[in-house]
């Protein structure tokens, strides 16, 4: 394999690399997936994580291929299988953050780092704030205070193998830490203190934690990647790979944790000589991907908010089912606060942010008598009212007009009272100057970030659900429903200025996969009897449904409704991880027990009461009919606009699956053996929208197709392709189907790639065009 082989993408298929299926199980599947039509396999990370991890996002080693997994044995394996069916590999790479596994010994890099020091060769790899807790890492391992567990004997000194040979350790329950050199003879009380790091109570990490983390994941360690020396560490083992042909390109994951991801991506462009990158950038409301970005595009979440808004009825929501939109932007920016506010999940880094500014005005005298609480309630409150994820400083660079615009959003007088609006004047403008501390923009960066990420899709979208679907990353629930004119600009747009973004409907992200989100976009056309029907159900549930929290049956009953049929394993697992990311009555770090077992037995009890299963049943079957035409046209829109699709692992066929873990199972390929039914038709459009891409110029122009009706969507790729797909299927059934309504067709003579019909020309009527399919791919000859 050479570098020379190396090709653009025109569909890629996500594979969950996982303890049960790695390399060897993908390899097997290689004749499948190139039957499918992909050109390439999109592997999720590859590097050793920790032992039997589920999603390979706790990198312990970047200089290894995942053991696990295959090893680099089993990665070139599949490689060299892949080839010899047409096919290429794309990885997934983790820049921001690694592991903070147990044992410890485990991460090298942070082994040695809390061994030695901050004179350590590895210290630098580390987003570690050494001025804060007396110079040690705070480590929030402990389940009890520090005495508690000195009184139980919790700690003990014994000699292991570590990484580098034999040593002495400190022992905790299974966690394994290093000991300072010369310090395990000491008394343990000393010996504590004389540590690069202190051991402590774990519901210390809000408020004391020193270190920057993957957002409020205490056992995901950030990694300062904008170091040359730190990035050549930890991407040479896939640069070589890439290199070598093995890979061909790369998914990078959160950029939005780096502190310079335009300088992070050109960097990579060059090592990798301008291999094909995307980012999992989510891009919210009309934010844009930065157009100096050196990549192919984000990873999808973009597409996938236009595609599922042009097949929801956004009236139908705003109508019935939760008006109005001020109560999803309060829950947004009431879930943002909450992180920040003192003891606050975030209320460490806002901490850290404090310590920035006081670094950043130094000596100068005219920058005092800004107290730390006004600095800190200024800092909060730009955080929790920053409209997008976060700003991009570039070290010596004003930032974007967007960003200064986004950061002047809120006046002063919104952040601190009276006289100490000064103090917000401040921050801002150390925010904003170009000379400021590269560390004080670039953490602000990062911590805002977090906050949207954990403030809004992992709390405000528990909370606020008037329709599940709309509740996706980069989601606007707020604004249900995407027009006609705006999907086509949108499309226009990436067709002009991202022809090789990735496009995505499920990924191992989406909280509800594309055919569960079909499936309740049917809700908005009928909102007035999913009301009633909801009702209903509460009535024949055990106990009246959840009379103390009616917000949290809702989401019960729409997420039985998604995923259904569905077992009680699986739905209390979704509903007890949705209420405690709701943080209203139960949360991760202090649950409610009885709360918790009210909605368990709620979640138990829906598929576990006959006459309540029966009734979800019957309605299930009542919206089919339109679930299939918004699943069929989804689908169609995602592989025929512009853009490279990415098929996530078994959504070839309908897929109705719920939040990680249940996303993330194991595919059993080839799945479906004998399709029947929508399996069949999706299974069969997926094919052949696939083998039509594969022959597509990668920039194939995209033009909108007017159409008689609201109620299709049509759009030309090039001069030879058109795509037609039906939208709002319940409204277009009442307002009696398409009638005498026709299609006028481009000049020429067109066939269905769908359904085989040839000799298509002039108007065509649309009763007949989509039929029997709610779909047509039509094709000059």
């Amino acid at each position: 394999m050479t570098p020379a082989e190396h090709r653009a993408p025109t569909a890629s298929y996500r594979l969950q690399l996982q303890p049960g299926f790695g390399f060897a199980e993908a390899t097997r599947a290689v004749p499948y997936l190139a039957g499918l039509g992909v050109s390439h396999l999109h592997l999720s990370p590859v590097l050793q994580a920790t032992p039997g991890s589920r999603h390979g996002y706790d990198v312990v080693d970047h200089g290894r291929i995942s053991t696990e997994l295959g090893g680099e044995a089993g990665l070139r394996e599949l490689a060299a299988r892949a080839r010899a069916h047409g096919l290429g590999l794309l990885a997934d790479i983790v820049p921001n953050h690694m592991a903070v596994p147990t044992p410890l010994h485990l991460n090298r890099a942070l082994w040695r780092t809390l061994r030695e020091g901050p004179q350590s060769p590895w210290a630098a790899w580390f987003d570690i704030d050494w001025a804060a807790q007396d110079g040690r890492v705070l480590l929030p391992i402990l389940g009890d205070r520090l005495g508690a567990v000195l009184e139980s004997g919790g700690f003990g000194v014994e000699r292991v193998l570590g990484p580098d040979g034999e040593e002495p350790v400190l022992r905790h329950g299974p966690q394994l830490l290093p000991l300072r050199p010369g310090t395990e003879t000491l008394p343990l009380p000393e010996l504590l203190r004389r540590q690069w790091y202190r051991p402590a109570w774990w519901r210390l990490a809000g408020t004391e934690l020193n270190y920057r983390r993957f957002f409020t994941v205490n056992d995901l360690i950030a990694v300062r990647v904008e170091l040359p020396e730190v990035f050549d560490a930890t991407h040479a083992l896939l640069i070589r790979l890439q290199r070598e042909g093995v890979l061909d390109g790369f998914r990078v994951d959160h950029p939005d944790g780096l502190a310079d991801p335009r300088g992070y991506l050109r960097r990579l462009r060059e090592a990798t000589g301008g291999a094909h990158v995307v980012v999992e950038k989510i891009l919210t409301g009309a934010e844009t991907l930065p157009g100096d970005w050196p990549c192919a595009g984000t990873t999808g979440y973009d597409a996938l908010r236009r595609i599922d808004g042009v097949l929801t009825d956004g009236a139908g929501v705003l109508r019935a089912l939760r008006p109005p939109a001020e109560v999803a932007l309060g829950a947004a920016e009431r879930g943002r606060t909450e992180l920040v506010r003192p003891q606050g999940e975030l209320d460490a880094e806002v901490a850290r942010l404090v310590r920035e500014v006081r670094t950043a005005c130094g000596d100068d005298v005219a920058l005092g008598d800004h107290p730390d609480w006004a600095i800190r309630a200024a800092l909060a409150g730009m955080l929790a009212g920053f409209p997008r994820y976060r700003p991009y400083p570039v070290p010596g660079e004003p930032l974007p007009d967007a960003d200064v615009e986004a950061l002047a959003a809120r006046p002063d007088e919104a952040l601190l009272p009276g006289p100490f609006t000064g103090t917000a004047a401040l921050v801002r403008a150390l925010l904003l100057a170009p000379d400021s501390p590269a560390s004080l923009r670039a953490r602000f960066a990062q911590t805002a970030a977090a906050v949207a990420a954990k403030g809004v899709e992992d709390t405000a979208y528990y909370r606020h659900h008037p329709l599940l679907s709309l509740n996706e990353v980069g989601g606007e629930p707020s604004r249900p429903g995407v027009s006609l004119e705006a999907f086509h600009a949108y499309c226009a747009d990436l067709a002009r200025d991202w022809p090789a973004t990735m496009t995505a409907l499920s990924t191992h992200d989406t909280k509800r996969s594309a055919d569960a989100r079909a499936r309740l976009a049917v809700l908005a056309e009928l909102p007035e009897e999913w009301l009633a029907e909801r009702a209903a159900w509460s009535a024949l549930a055990p106990g009246g449904g959840l009379p103390q929290d009616r917000d949290a049956e809702d989401l019960v009953w729409q997420t039985a409704f998604a995923a259904w049929p569905i077992d009680a394993e699986r739905l209390t697992a979704a509903a007890l991880k949705s209420v405690r990311e709701a943080k209203l009555h139960t949360d991760w770090t202090d649950p409610d027990a009885s709360y918790e077992r009210a909605v368990t037995a709620l979640a138990r009890a829906v598929p576990e009461t006959p006459a309540l299963a029966a009734r979800i049943t019957a309605f299930v079957a009542r919206v089919a009919p339109y679930e299939r035409v918004n699943t069929l046209s989804a689908a169609l829109l995602h592989l025929t606009m512009p853009g490279v699709p990415d098929l996530y692992q078994g959504s070839e066929f309908p897929l109705h699956t719920l939040v990680d873990p249940d996303n993330r199972g194991i595919v059993a390929f080839p799945a479906h053996a004998d399709p029947h039914g929508l399996a069949a038709e999706k299974a069969s459009l997926t094919r052949t929208a696939l083998r039509l891409r594969s022959l597509q110029e990668p920039k194939e122009p995209y033009t909108p197709w007017t159409t008689p009706s609201p109620h299709a969507l049509a759009f030309l790729r090039g001069d030879a392709q058109l795509t037609v797909v039906t939208r709002l299927p319940l409204g277009l059934e009442r307002a009696g189907g398409w009638g005498e309504q026709t299609l006028p067709l481009p000049e020429g003579t067109w066939s269905d790639a769908l359904t085989g019909r040839h000799g298509l020309r002039g108007a065509i009527p649309l009763a007949d065009l989509l039929n029997p399919l709610p779909v047509a791919l039509l094709t000059r000859t």
